[in-house]
């Protein structure tokens, strides 16, 4: 695949608070915005289908001429940020700059000006003999991109993640060694609140991937580490936060440690549940929910594709065993989605801990189309539609998800496609 196809593969996928707004960035660096039409009286099922509100170029790809490096333009996280008045802002990261992007519309356009003419070239003052009221008269909507700061020179390594505080006024980002504090309003500076960075490089055992905040107490956030473990610091304590409030790790039994533990160990996503009691992360092979108040093990653990933990090394071989899948839940935290290899993905009913499988296509993504649970077949006696576990096409994978934040809408990247399903999507499970 050459690198122009590789630039519409989706690298995000997020909606604004209030789902009327879905944002996806891809490997070449564009931004698409896509808005939630309202519910029309010809067509009453139309509520719901988002169409493209907007699409423009967040990043670009430079160079690094003092390291020899070149700087990807993919886009690595988007960040939507709380709404306070008519404009809409997102904030967008590549591996070394974020930035924050406001979204504006205007559909009416001043005219009758005295000092300029239609054109918007300035008259001869001497041709001015007489005064008039500029009026505004309607126009075809216009959706107005522009960027309102750059927050750059923050970051050595790649940055990983980036985190909105419950403030609305800070903002953390974090790479594998450090994570910074930002305030939205000041681009020139930040500071380092997580610096595990040694003396000597060859020392350095542990990275870490991904930091978030919790939802409701501005003081306190997570980050994990390469290990599989949580952090959870308190910035009241200190000013850097070297030393964690608590520490969640999970016991290593010793018949399961192998060449590959700490790699599917490794935490490709986590995020606090929206009532804040509880943390959820996802590794390569499972889903796993920690309650803030228990450190020692999660208390529950959800089996992602457990058929792949004897097929470990020719995982490792065809580098899919690195994929860093991501995970999201409904709002009221009941059910948990994250993707999977050929374009499936799975839900996880925490109620009743049932669990389907269900596959992103184009015959699913149908109008009114009903989405059919499939099962992968380990051995043994298959069913008419079950799939072999050797017959997964591994370049198909939905590596990032969405979740509507107030209905039961999901957004699913599969590579350079965006499925959006709705209502009776998960009616298996309810």
């Amino acid at each position: 695949m050459g690198r122009r196809d590789m630039a519409d593969i989706i690298s995000t996928v997020e909606f604004n608070h209030t789902g009327e707004l879905l944002a996806t960035g891809d490997k070449g660096g564009r931004v698409v915005i896509f808005q939630r039409e309202p519910e029309s009286k010809n067509a009453p099922h139309s509520q719901g289908e988002y169409d493209v509100y907007s699409t423009f170029q967040s990043h670009e790809p430079e160079f690094d001429y003092l390291k020899s490096l070149e700087i990807e333009e993919k886009i690595n996280k988007i960040k939507w940020l709380p709404q306070q008045n008519a404009a809409h802002s997102l904030l967008s990261t590549n591996d070394k700059t974020i930035k924050l992007w406001k979204i504006t519309e205007r559909d009416k356009r001043p005219e009758g000006y005295n000092l300029k003419d239609e054109e918007g070239k300035l008259k001869d003052l001497s041709t001015v003999t007489s005064l008039q009221v500029p009026v505004l008269k309607p126009m075809d909507l216009m959706v107005e991109v522009s960027p309102r700061r750059i927050f750059a020179n923050g970051h050595t390594y790649h940055i990983n993640s980036i985190s909105v505080n419950s403030d609305c006024e800070t903002y953390m980002s974090a790479d594998d060694l450090r994570i910074n504090l930002w305030h939205l309003a000041i681009t020139d500076r930040s500071f380092n609140i997580v610096d595990i960075k040694p003396a000597n490089m060859e020392d350095l055992t542990v990275f870490f991937f991904l930091s978030e905040f919790h939802p409701h107490h501005c003081n306190l956030f997570v980050y994990s580490s390469s290990k599989g473990s949580l952090r959870l610091c308190d910035m009241r304590a200190a000013a850097l936060c070297d030393k964690h409030s608590k520490l969640f790790e999970e016991p290593e039994f010793f018949f399961f440690c192998s060449f590959f533990s700490e790699i599917i160990s490794s935490v490709s996503d986590v995020k606090f549940s929206h009532s804040g009691r509880y943390m959820l992360t996802r590794d390569y092979l499972t889903v796993k929910v920690w309650d803030l108040n228990m450190e020692a093990r999660p208390i529950e653990t959800y089996q992602v594709h457990d058929f792949f933990f004897f097929k470990l090394c020719s995982l490792y071989e065809n580098d899919c065993i690195f994929d860093k899948f991501e995970f999201f839940f409904f709002w009221s935290d009941s059910v948990i989605m994250t993707g999977a290899y050929n374009n499936f993905f799975r839900m996880f009913d925490r109620n009743t801990k049932r669990d389907v499988t269900l596959e992103a296509s184009r015959e699913s993504s149908k109008p009114r189309a009903v989405l059919k649970p499939r099962r992968v077949c380990v051995g043994g006696k298959r069913r008419r539609d079950d799939i072999s576990v050797d017959s997964l096409d591994f370049t198909k994978k939905i590596l990032h998800t969405a979740w509507h934040p107030a209905e039961n809408i999901i957004a699913i990247a599969a590579t350079n496609n965006l499925y959006i399903f709705q209502d009776k999507v998960n009616s298996d499970m309810h």
